[in-house]
């Protein structure tokens, strides 16, 4: 039916009838869109409005109890050192588990409490006894390898009244003794040295030195049952701050003695170090500030928020010329001390996060980014965090306007109800119709000529058989296997056809899997040979031993490795040679055929992945095509996250490549 019998009696009325319905529907839709928009738009200003106000709330008490602990840290600064000492005590019983005052005085660092300060960013050098102590026994100890004497003169040493003395020469007697083979008598003496910490012996403290030697010695014995109980014992007080350590120090002998540890027991002492460890860092931060204001760099009073050890930590402090009080907190603490004004927000449907300048949670969980949330930048708050306050369920902050809106959908529908109800019966045959004509005349133009070579073969096997002109059963069984081929060649032109009308329609879905990519080549390439073979076509492969995997659909890689071995061949009517390849290629796989065929123009290669292509010099050879080949090929190495291109030259040949992204084992 053409378009002009549409305006011809009777059709016109019911043209005219349609296109008046049409445009008031059209219009009535446009003002029912105006009036939903402007209503949404309302909605949501209420909606950010409210959250504004929340957000204002929020950061007001925020600020409020940011400016109580900085005059707390304020003051603190400025008492007595007994005053100081007593209330930094009674502070840290209120700051929580994940939180620590920390005082620098020039002679040294007072954390509160200690056990959560890991490592200190300064030691003073403790004095220690004089080499010439101990130079008879390690003269006899290292020149005259007299373990004998060396360990009489360190045992004179050991009657010693100074502390240093008596536990530098302990630690001299242990070693001679395992000089001398004598291990138990080591452990000993070891064991005797640890009752002497925290004397140090070489800067270290006495115990610690004792308990690590100790654990080497009882793993060179190969006694591990005790082993593990000592080394356990040492890792948890390395890690409960028994001593003061540096940096250095204390992550040679952390690291050294959790190799000892059992990893259950080494889980459960890390999950109760991991804030410890947050802390220290910031502690260590805290160090170096007030280093820079000791010079003159930087103003006395501060705060910092930083992150460490996937944690936000918080540094707030206050100097004196005399000393520094800082406060170093975890998010637990202020999940401690801040949660309850949030929480009374977060009961109304509120979600509160704050987050550091890098955009880490530092109380709250970062929301999703939505269009019912407000944002308040330190510049803003004076916070030293982002803040940020979301509806947790938007749907319910736009529910008094549903019902409007369902009124005036329900009116739109039934609208739309008369204007398709009217236009379906004329739109359905028309739209057969020009349908019918266009998949007829695609259909024809593009697989006519394919289905010919297959039909005609089929016909006339199949006149020999039925005819009974075959005389010997080897006759018959050759004829019923070329029936078999052709009917399977026809079979593939079908189901190509087909695939690529789903994956133009989108329909097409893939099955990923993890696909051994050598044996994927190498059975496409087997079975492809068995098809050519006939006409005396070869096919050489060449795969990489190292050749990845990849993650796609099996199906549809082996089809698309096909098409490019079977346009290989068709284009190659002199050389009977197909070279394949597949290898490794900058995280990718590639996969290649290489032809010495007809080659294809500079101006066709860019077009040759479009559909219905065909190159001219195919055209003009007379090779048969669907033009759907090269372009199902592109389409699966795109879905495949890959690409396909060619490199060709007329007359010389072409090189079809598709890269295809390597999959982790």
């Amino acid at each position: 039916m053409r378009f002009i019998h549409w305006f011809q009696p009777p059709h016109h009325l019911l043209t005219l009838f349609l296109a008046i319905t049409l445009v008031l529907a059209t219009g009535l839709g446009w003002f029912g869109w105006r009036i939903l928009e402007q209503d949404r738009a309302l909605e949501g200003q209420r909606v950010q409005e409210r959250l504004g106000q929340v957000a204002d709330l929020v950061s007001a008490n925020l600020l409020r109890n940011l400016a109580g602990l900085e005059e707390r840290i304020s003051n603190l600064s400025t008492l007595p050192d007994t005053a100081l000492t007593r209330e930094a005590s009674h502070d840290t019983q209120e700051v929580g588990s994940d939180a620590m005052l920390v005082v620098f005085r020039p002679e040294g660092i007072d954390p509160y409490p200690r056990s959560r300060l890991l490592f200190y960013p300064s030691l003073q050098v403790a004095k220690e006894p004089a080499q010439r102590v101990f130079a008879a026994g390690e003269s006899y100890e290292f020149r005259k390898k007299d373990y004998t004497n060396a360990f009489a003169a360190y045992r004179e040493l050991v009657r010693s009244p100074d502390v240093t003395i008596r536990a530098g020469a302990l630690l001299r007697q242990a070693r001679v003794l395992r000089k001398m083979h004598q291990e138990d008598r080591a452990l000993a003496i070891y064991e005797e040295l640890a009752k002497l910490d925290p004397t140090l012996v070489g800067g270290l403290p006495a115990g610690l030195l004792a308990r690590a030697a100790s654990c080497g010695l009882l793993f060179e014995m190969n006694r591990n049952a005790e082993l593990a109980r000592e080394a356990t014992a040492l890792y948890l007080d390395l890690n409960d701050a028994r001593w003061k350590l540096a940096q250095e120090t204390y992550r040679f002998y952390a690291q050294e003695v959790s190799s000892w540890v059992s990893p259950s027991e080494r889980q459960v002492a890390d999950q109760r170090i991991d804030v410890a460890t947050a802390l220290t860092a910031g502690v260590d931060l805290l160090w170096e500030e007030w280093q820079r204001i000791r010079l003159g760099e930087t103003a006395p009073t501060g705060r910092r928020g930083i992150w460490v050890y996937d944690r936000s930590v918080f540094l707030v402090w206050h100097s004196t010329p005399e000393r520094l009080v800082g406060l170093v907190a975890a998010p637990g603490y202020f999940e401690e001390q801040w949660q309850g004004p949030i929480q009374s927000f977060e009961r109304q449907g509120m979600r509160v996060t704050l987050m550091d300048t890098e955009g880490h949670p530092v109380l709250g969980q970062n929301p999703r980014v939505s269009s019912h949330q407000v944002t308040r930048a330190t510049s803003d708050t004076q916070l030293p965090w982002t803040l940020r306050v979301a509806s947790a369920n938007a749907g319910e902050d736009l529910a008094e306007s549903a019902s409007r809106r369902r009124l005036l959908l329900t009116a739109l529908g039934l609208m739309a109800l008369v204007v398709l109800a009217g236009s379906y019966f004329i739109a359905r045959a028309v739209t057969r119709e020009l349908e019918v004509a266009r998949l007829q005349s695609d259909f024809v133009s593009a697989v006519s000529h394919e289905f010919r070579t297959p039909l005609a073969s089929l016909l006339q096997l199949s006149e020999l058989l039925a005819d009974g002109r075959v005389s010997t059963d080897r006759q018959c069984r050759e004829y019923y296997q070329s029936l078999l081929r052709e009917t399977q060649r026809l079979s593939r032109l079908v189901e190509g056809l087909l695939d690529f009308g789903r994956m133009e329609a989108g329909s097409r879905e893939f099955r990923f899997e993890l696909i051994e990519t050598a044996g994927l080549v190498q059975s496409v390439a087997e079975e492809f040979s068995r098809e050519v073979a006939p006409g005396g076509y070869q096919i050489e492969t060449k795969l990489d031993g190292k050749l990845p995997p990849v993650r796609g659909d099996r199906e549809a890689l082996g089809r698309a490795l096909w098409n490019l071995l079977d346009n290989a061949v068709k284009y190659s009517p002199d050389c009977k040679t197909v070279w394949l390849e597949a290898g490794s290629q900058d995280g990718r796989v590639a996969i290649r055929v290489r032809d010495r065929g007809l080659g294809i123009a500079p101006a066709d290669q860019e077009e040759v992945f479009k559909k219905f292509f065909r190159v001219t010099s195919a055209r003009q050879a007379g090779v048969k095509g669907t033009g759907l080949g090269l372009a199902m090929v592109k389409r699966i190495a795109v879905a495949h996250g890959g690409r396909a291109f060619v490199e060709s030259e007329p007359s010389v040949g072409s090189t079809f490549t598709i890269f295809l992204p390597a999959a982790e084992e």
